[in-house]
């Protein structure tokens, strides 16, 4: 299923439940209610100029290496990615060829039921009351289970280190534990992210869309995975922005079922990348001698 999608009388239940008020609507299903607990993040694709400040903020906050990320890796924990568009649309930023494109901030989703911590056989990952998903390296032994159970395809592994561990995005827990936002949040200039609790964030997710036509009539996370706490609204549907589709659902009922029947496969398909990975490094590294000996 895709982004949830609203109507008049669902945003206003939505808006009311923000305002700490009780609304029961008939059209309203429950999967659908807020769901996640502690806090979320509220991004707005349509208000993002891609000028990857929360991506800077991120890697500074994390004592990250500095520069441009091009895909989520163990020193970028969130990246910005820019998505072509097929259906022109003048009011959208255009690219250097011209054709218009939207910039999208991608992390964890930080999921109500992640996927990831069922997986997990040593409870490395754990959902937080405060709403982040976050990782404990001193549980983990590297079977990298949840990377193969995220539906986001998020966890990256640290393939070059001797002990390598698993690394995401953690919403700035320890922030949130001191009563600040993520550090992302606070570094964004056109307010395109914002922080505060779970209903909260969907009820400014439905008044945006309630009051600008250019939104498209849906909030993805409100529902996706029995909800996230990383929120999206956009002015381009989310299939045109290649969000991955995923199941309603919570996905830990099924986690077990599929993952219980590849243990050999997981474990050796990762003993395999982490050997091709040192032979290719090991290459490189002799390649780079040679040329070195012969200037």
């Amino acid at each position: 299923a895709m982004a949830t999608r609203l109507t008049r009388r669902q945003f206003l239940a939505l808006a009311a439940a923000g305002a700490g008020v009780t609304v029961l609507s008939a059209d309203w299903p429950a999967q659908a209610a807020p769901s996640v607990s502690g806090h979320a993040v509220l991004i707005d694709v349509a208000r993002c100029i891609g000028c990857r400040s929360c991506e800077a903020a991120c890697k500074a906050y994390h004592k990250f290496p500095a520069g441009e990320a091009a895909d989520l890796s163990p020193t970028a924990w969130t990246y910005v990615r820019t998505q072509k568009l097929r259906t022109p649309r003048p009011h959208l930023n255009l690219g250097a060829d011209g054709a218009a494109q939207r910039t999208i901030k991608t992390q964890c989703m930080h999921c109500a039921s992640p996927a990831c911590a069922s997986a997990c056989p040593v409870g490395a990952l754990r959902k937080t009351p405060e709403g982040p998903v976050t990782y404990d390296a001193g549980r983990c032994i590297g079977c990298r289970y949840c990377m193969v159970a995220c539906p986001f395809q998020i966890p990256r592994f640290e393939w070059r280190k001797p002990l390598p561990v698993i690394t995401k995005c953690n919403m700035c827990a320890e922030r949130l534990r001191r009563g600040e936002g993520p550090a992302c949040v606070a570094a964004c200039p056109m307010q395109a992210l914002q922080f505060g609790t779970q209903p909260a964030m969907l009820a400014e997710a439905a008044r945006r869309i309630a009051g600008d036509r250019r939104y498209v009539p849906a909030i993805y996370g409100a529902e996706e995975v029995g909800g996230t706490s990383v929120l999206y609204v956009s002015d381009v549907p989310f299939e045109e922005l290649g969000f991955p589709v995923v199941s309603r659902e919570p996905l830990p009922a099924f986690t077990w079922r599929v993952l219980g029947k590849l243990p050999g496969v997981v474990v050796t398909l990762g003993a395999m990348l982490t050997a091709f990975e040192a032979i290719a490094r090991r290459r490189n590294e002799q390649l780079a001698k040679e040329e070195e000996q012969t200037r």
